[in-house]
């Protein structure tokens, strides 16, 4: 036996307590032993840090050149970070509500709310986007509407047009 303690120590393990020793305790008692020491996990509610992590990302996202804001438009920084923190604490209340309805017990439903609330983000943050960038096209498309029509006013009279005055 003491010649398995350096070869023990030496691979980061202990020597396994002889089978008859008062230290042998059984393999679920270890694990509950272990589980107890471990902190509790707990995926939801996020953290108020990474509620605001998100909501800086947000900012980032709407403020500062990305896929969003070059196809949709830059949102000014402080228009951004009031939207972002709405659309925040918006998805959060849904997904809580959805939480609350669902009572997430285990990881695997924490994980599932916050897969939900990671998509009403997203949902959102590119709703607010899309909407922002609406007001801004149509006077584009309502000037290019009067030009063609100014054009097609001050144009020269068609050959029908003309036939039609004879």
């Amino acid at each position: 036996m003491a010649e398995d303690a350096p070869i023990a120590a030496a691979e980061g393990t202990q020597p396994a307590p002889p089978e008859g020793s008062a230290d042998a305790s059984p393999p679920a008692a270890d694990a509950k032993t272990a589980e107890a020491l471990l902190p509790s996990l707990s995926i939801w509610p996020p953290s108020q840090r990474t509620r605001d992590a998100v909501v800086r990302r947000l900012v980032q996202t709407l403020a500062a050149p990305s896929v969003l804001s070059k196809r949709y438009g830059a949102v000014p920084e402080p228009e951004a970070e009031r939207a972002a923190a709405a659309v925040e604490a918006e998805a959060f209340a849904a997904a809580s509500e959805s939480a609350a309805a669902a009572s997430p017990a285990s990881v695997e439903e924490g994980i599932e709310v916050l897969q939900a609330y990671s998509k009403e983000v997203s949902r959102r943050i590119l709703e607010l986007a899309k909407s922002r960038a609406a007001p801004a096209a149509a006077p584009a498309e309502v000037s290019v509407k009067e030009e063609q029509e100014d054009s097609s006013a001050t144009a020269a009279p068609s050959a029908e047009s003309a036939a039609s005055e004879e």
